[in-house]
């Protein structure tokens, strides 16, 4: 058995979508479970739908909906004709946009947009886009099967970004999933959604996909999950910032994890995470391009000092200090408490006798975060900010890495270097502005052309 997941760009229109029907077809003989993202862009107009609709401007929503049904319903007849079976995809889909435009109109009334009916409203992409896969493989001569995403992938009740609840999914899809399997069926289910135990709709965050596809291999034992997408594997780079950025045919999971967290944009940074804990391989994908070699993601990979270069913007520097840490036990751990309150995650941390300085990229609680930590000391923060970071298994092995790599950033201005306590990550903070600079260079010493 093994997980395929398409994302957005991979089901974005008729002929993606006959491109995923024939990789599917490839690989019937390994029992594929198929997970599938919203048509590309879907989301973010769905999004977009929700907050019209909030402000009261129903017309501009309602002319959301209807430019997704009018996409949609295109696709849906290019690749189904008038058929039979054409007519009934049509049916189910228009269906589910009238359910959106009852929604819409039901917000502007309201004027107030809750987690819980985003959710509602950001999980129709993956419905509508894992009914209209299933029929195209049907009519293909694949046996598939819809599986509610709500039915398998149980969360709590964070909507927006809900955590979901491996012991549950692990049951649900053996019990649900796994006999389809086993029954020569082929099951699709959407990412990114989920449902409470009590069924309520939730989502997973952006690119939550990924991280449903790993969920449901890890319930599987599946042998492989593969993630298809536009571009040919992991890089060494983003091919956007860095001119010559070459594929990584086989990393480390640590390696790709690291990656993830600090930019790469092929996977999502939790993606890895159920993989990891029981060893199945990831392979990243061109869906363009099938027959390419694409990017194996296990334990044994080579051990490399610098396998990748990752870069992101936008990342806010806290900085606390006061006389109180020295030589106290407990400061730290009530620090990380209020960043645990107010649901913020730390992505790099150094500390001196009387100060810590820590990084953040999601700001949404920030005003919350500094109130509650001006009680502990003086605190400052230092805005538009980047991170730099340097990913090998073999980075810490030596520190002429290290040594290397600050001289490559020459005059780019350096406000912080951490190397992650495995030594596998080498971290620089450096100004917002001036990332894809220190990206360019670290790749052009690392990688050089004549490699």
């Amino acid at each position: 058995m093994i997980v395929v997941k398409f994302g957005g760009t991979s089901v974005g229109d008729a002929a993606a979508i006959e491109r995923a029907t024939d990789i599917v077809r490839g690989r019937l003989a390994r029992q594929p479970l198929v997970v599938v993202s919203a048509l590309a862009g879907t989301t973010n107009t769905l999004l977009s739908i929700a907050e019209q609709a909030e402000k009261g401007q129903l017309i501009g929503a309602l002319r959301g909906v209807e430019g997704l049904r009018e996409r949609h319903l295109a696709e849906a007849s290019k690749l189904l004709g008038d058929r039979e079976a054409g007519a009934d995809v049509a049916a189910d889909l228009s269906a589910m946009f009238d359910e959106l435009a009852s929604l819409a109109e039901a917000l502007s009334v309201l004027g107030h947009l809750t987690p819980r009916s985003l959710d509602a409203i950001a999980s129709i992409g993956e419905r509508l886009s894992s009914h209209l896969v299933v029929a195209v493989l049907c009519a293909r001569g694949i046996p598939a099967q819809l599986v509610d995403a709500g039915d398998v992938m149980i969360t709590d009740n964070h909507f927006t970004r809900a955590e979901p609840q491996p012991e549950m999914i692990a049951e649900a899809t053996q019990r649900i999933v796994r006999p389809l399997l086993e029954s020569g069926a082929t099951p699709v289910v959407g990412g990114f959604v989920g449902a409470t135990s009590t069924g309520v709709t939730t989502t997973l965050g952006r690119g939550g996909s990924d991280y449903s596809a790993a969920l449901f291999g890890a319930a599987l034992r599946a042998e492989a999950i593969e993630i298809w997408t536009d571009v040919d594997g992991m890089l060494t780079a983003d091919p956007r910032v860095v001119d010559g950025a070459r594929l990584i045919e086989q990393i480390r999971f640590d390696e790709a994890s690291e990656l993830a967290s600090f930019g790469a944009k092929v996977l999502h940074p939790s993606t890895i995470a159920p993989a990891v804990k029981i060893g199945i391989p990831v392979y990243i994908y061109n869906s363009r391009r099938p027959e390419g070699c694409g990017t194996r993601i296990t334990f044994d990979a080579p051990r490399r000092p610098v396998s990748a270069i990752a870069g992101k913007r936008d990342v806010a520097l806290i900085r606390i200090r006061t006389p109180r840490m020295l030589l106290a036990h407990g400061f730290m751990r009530r620090i990380f408490e209020i960043f645990d309150d107010n649901r913020t995650s730390v992505d790099v941390v150094a500390t001196s006798e009387v100060s810590v300085s820590m990084t953040i990229d999601d700001a949404t609680h920030l005003d919350g975060l500094l109130g509650a930590l001006m009680a502990l000391g003086d605190v400052s923060v230092e805005r538009n900010r980047g991170i730099v970071a340097l990913v090998g298994a073999g980075l810490g092995d030596s520190t002429a890495t290290m040594a290397q790599a600050l001289a490559a950033l020459g005059n780019v201005k350096v406000h912080m270097v951490s190397l992650s306590s495995g030594g596998i990550n080498l971290t620089l903070l450096v100004d917002g502005d001036q990332v894809l600079e220190a990206m360019r260079r670290l790749h052009s010493s690392f990688f050089p052309v004549s490699q």
